[in-house]
């Protein structure tokens, strides 16, 4: 199973945010056992890096992100999958929209991520890490 991880998983689980360090840090271990495979869109690795700056070091954030890459591998972005992401009116994020992109590309069985309502328009099934986690444990 393939999916793609929005960046509040990982920010949750670096920062510890109280209640969605759980959930989001199973669906991480799920990721880092190799039982399914994580994706990331090349931009969240800037993303974070730039949010992890302002609780980090510079050196820290990349051991941390380096870290992170040992698990998720990176969906790669080609013009065509950006393309693809500014033609979709639908869809009022552009950064969403391109991770949604991403996920098609990879063939991602779903988008984990707690924002739900920003992919109301996704080709990709979006799941919370709750409901994500209740449907790999239903599966067993």
């Amino acid at each position: 199973m393939a999916v793609f991880i929005d960046i509040n998983l990982i920010l949750d689980v670096l920062q510890k945010r109280v209640p969605f360090y759980q959930s989001s840090s199973t669906v991480l271990t799920y990721c880092a056992s190799g039982k399914i495979k994580g994706y990331l869109a090349l931009h969240s690795i800037s993303n974070l890096f730039y949010i992890l700056k302002n609780y980090y070091s510079s050196k820290d954030c990349r051991r941390l992100l380096l870290g992170i890459l040992n698990f998720l591998q990176i969906a790669d972005t080609e013009q065509e999958t950006i393309k693809e992401a500014l033609l979709r009116i639908d869809f009022p994020d552009f950064e969403n929209c391109l991770q949604d992109e991403c996920a098609k590309q990879i063939n991602a069985d779903y988008i984990i991520t707690r924002n739900i309502g920003d992919f109301s328009t996704s080709k990709t099934p979006v799941l919370t890490p709750i409901d994500f986690l209740k449907k790999i444990e239903n599966t067993k």
